[in-house]
């Protein structure tokens, strides 16, 4: 698919015409709507037991999607505070508006991310939230160049080498090459957090 416009990138997006791919602060996000997620799966040949994390540009646009009492979202809260946005993945009890296509072995939970890179935040906050994961086949490596990107995943839609310079006029420059090692993973059980995988931040158990 041709590297596209900001215009035309957004609309396709949210319109679940394309998968898409944009830089993060850990790796480059292979992105889709919500409901769109089972697409993701069949481009990396994953295993439905692998589920995908939902990025948002902000805690409240990813509320939503998680359920918790009041008291256990100001511990969410609080968290989020501490870390985002930053490379970390919070596991959270999933509400009923995340589709099933998004954890196809229905663990009933959901993990969620606010990256640590304005470009990302920034498309989020036109699109809504994606369903996202790295851009790679199933057991390889995660692919951390656009050029590579676009060879291997011919279907994805990218912003333009032109689009992306006007948003460096405008929101000032960004690096669209990232940190390569992946977020923590920390899930909320038993009114506490549990590491699930030690990546860039440091958060104990």
């Amino acid at each position: 698919m041709p590297q596209v416009s900001l215009k035309d990138y957004v609309e396709w997006v949210r319109s679940g015409a394309a998968l898409a791919s944009f830089p993060t602060d850990t790796v480059p996000a292979l992105a889709a709507r919500p409901d769109q997620s089972d697409r993701i799966y069949a481009a990396k040949e994953r295993p439905p037991d692998k589920p995908l994390i939902l990025m948002g540009a902000t805690l409240d646009d990813l509320l939503p999607y998680v359920n918790g009492s009041p008291d256990e979202i100001v511990l969410w809260q609080r968290m989020a505070d501490c870390y985002w946005p930053g490379a970390l993945t919070l596991v959270l009890p999933a509400s009923d508006i995340v589709p099933p296509a998004m954890n196809p072995v229905q663990t009933g939970t959901l993990g969620i991310r606010v990256p640590d890179h304005p470009l990302a935040r920034y498309l989020l906050s036109q699109t809504g939230p994606l369903a996202t994961t790295s851009v790679n086949r199933s057991g390889q490596s995660p692919l951390e160049d656009m050029a590579d990107i676009a060879a291997q995943f011919p279907e994805l839609v990218l912003l333009s080498h032109q689009a992306i310079a006007a948003l460096k006029a405008a929101m000032g420059d960004f690096a669209m090459t990232a940190s390569g090692v992946p977020s923590t993973v920390v899930r909320w059980q038993d009114g506490g957090w549990a590491v699930l995988r030690q990546g860039s931040v440091q958060v104990a158990g």
